[in-house]
């Protein structure tokens, strides 16, 4: 009787547990944390290329339990790291959001205005100057904003990055803080927007100079070189590399960065995997740190891992050393998520992982490939513009700059020669059709004028800004380039550029894939539906419905 008595008592108790396990798995009504994941630089084909060599826990882990937008798109055509952000987090287009371009160039001062430059706040954490920004210059909320507004500043918001533009525009205007890395100490800095002094979590993290400890390493490959069918030759014309210095497996880091055995230059550490590594250390460090996702209302972390982005600008997106990297990240994905779900559930924990644009090929890949393609020579043609300007105007300033496909024009002499600003705006528009290369020039007038709704223009548009875009835009030939100091480039609308991964996981999502065009405008008004909040204030996207069913 006493035996009976025992196996019963334990078969109820092994229901206790059954159950409450099962009740524990039970996702809340709200995820206690939501994670944002923006690989700078990562072109949609990278995770089908690379397939059979990915983890079963990284990007395949997105694939296989979570929804995979397979036709997710930047809806705007100058498609840069600074806008990228600003659109995931806002869910506006540059021409709401005002981030244009990673810089844009205000007429009246003639200068340059890098998008998240601020001269107001100062540095915390090191003796730079890196830390003169803040998001002063992004004109809408972002998700953060908005879900602390919801909640009178309970949820917790932190963005990281190794760039100060990620982490700014991914936070918003009222994070509990942004962090990003110093070239100059090695260290994670932020500005006095935020904070006066570092936490002590962040302090004990510099303390463990894990920047020294990943610079003096070798790069050498994870696989042996024939394994890397995906890529070209680790030796070709196609990549500047490290310029003189090295451009083939395996790299001295520590020689790299120390060349003259002196003083280090901790920026080498954005150009190699292992800043992904020292991202992905910081995002741990922050998730503890902060206890985020522990709490009463909905936590909010901002990652973007820029060193993609760095080394796709020295070796292209058919290098063995990108190939490298991303087989490199989505280990760093997977230990990152398998940590989440460990610590607080994967019930409780949404992510999503994009990226803020993609890469074009190797223009002279293309040509010896017999594929259209090129490099815009911008200042011959911007040399022969100003030529033919004043041929038809008079000796002037008419041409301030070029910068980013954009032409600012000299409006105060303009105004003072009493020319028409939009005659101008089209006959310099009219002109620069000439040049080889060039697909479109338009004419700031016609956006103000008119409304596109589709094709080349409503890209156009969408980056256009009525007080900082230029008086002309010039949109490219397909596989063309802006002359400059990398052999590609993203600041176009094409595919190659806008065409980019989109993952949910954890919290309610449920297996699926979605094929229909989305644009990444959608996520935050996706999340914030999810969250039962208000959109960020210029927020032109639309939900995701497919994540609703």
């Amino acid at each position: 009787m006493r035996y009976t008595a025992i196996l019963i008592i334990g078969f109820l108790f092994f229901i206790n547990i059954s159950n409450a396990q099962k009740t524990k798995a039970i996702p809340p009504e709200k995820p206690k944390l939501v994670i944002g994941i923006v690989v700078d630089q990562m072109r949609y084909d990278y995770i089908s290329r690379y397939w059979d060599k990915l983890e079963k826990n990284g990007f395949k882990r997105f694939v296989n339990e979570g929804a995979f937008c397979k036709n997710a798109r930047q809806n705007y055509i100058y498609t840069q790291t600074g806008p990228g952000h600003a659109t995931i987090y806002t869910g506006a287009t540059p021409s709401v959001n005002g981030i244009v371009s990673n810089e844009w160039y205000v007429r009246l001062k003639k200068q340059k205005v890098y998008c998240v430059e601020d001269s107001r706040v100062k540095t915390v954490g090191s003796n730079s100057d890196k830390g003169k920004v803040s998001p002063a210059n992004l004109l809408t909320t972002t998700i953060g904003d908005q879900l602390k507004l919801s909640n009178q500043n309970k949820s917790k918001v932190i963005s990281i990055s190794l760039k100060d533009r990620a982490s700014i525009l991914s936070g918003g205007h009222n994070p509990n803080a942004a962090y990003w890395y110093d070239d100059k100490s090695g260290n994670i800095i932020t500005s006095t927007y935020y904070l006066d002094t570092l936490p002590k979590w962040v302090v004990d993290f510099n303390n463990k100079k894990l920047a020294d400890f990943y610079l003096d390493r070798l790069w050498t490959p994870m696989l042996t070189i024939p394994e890397y069918k995906e890529s070209l030759p680790d030796t070709n014309k196609y990549e500047k590399g490290f310029g003189n210095k090295q451009s083939c497996f395996p790299y001295d880091l520590a020689f790299l960065s120390k060349p003259a055995k002196k003083d280090r230059d901790y920026s080498f550490l954005k150009s190699c995997p292992f800043g992904n590594t020292y991202t992905h250390d910081f995002a741990i460090a922050a998730l503890m740190g902060e206890n985020l996702g522990k709490g009463n209302s909905t936590d909010f972390l901002a990652i973007s891992f820029s060193p993609p982005d760095y080394i796709g600008h020295r070796f292209g997106p058919l290098s063995v050393e990108i190939e490298d990297t991303y087989l490199r990240l989505d280990k760093e994905i997977a230990h990152l998520i398998d940590f989440v779900e460990t610590e607080i559930g994967k019930e409780n924990v949404l992510i999503f992982l994009t990226a803020d644009h993609g890469s074009s090929d190797n223009p002279q890949y293309l040509i010896d490939n017999k594929l259209p393609g090129g490099v815009f020579k911008q200042y011959y043609a911007l040399s022969l513009l100003k030529s033919y300007l004043n041929a038809v105007y008079g000796e002037g300033e008419w041409v301030l700059t070029y910068l980013d496909q954009q032409i600012f024009l000299n409006h105060t002499l303009i105004e003072d020669s009493k020319i028409s600003l939009s005659e101008i705006q089209n006959k310099v528009a009219s002109f620069l059709l000439q040049f080889n290369g060039v697909e479109n020039a338009v004419a700031a007038n016609t956006l103000q004028t008119n409304n596109f709704t589709k094709g080349i223009f409503m890209y156009m548009q969408n980056s256009f800004n009525q007080k900082r875009s230029g008086d002309v835009l010039i949109n490219l030939e397909p596989g063309w380039i802006q002359d400059s100091d990398y052999d590609i480039d993203h600041n176009t609308a094409y595919s190659y550029d806008t065409h980019v991964p989109l993952l949910w996981y954890g919290w309610k999502i449920t297996r699926q894939t979605i094929l229909r065009e989305i644009h990444l405008v959608d996520i935050a008004p996706t999340i914030s539906t999810m969250l039962n909040i208000e959109y960020p204030s210029g927020c032109t996207g639309e939900p995701i419905n497919e994540l609703f069913n």
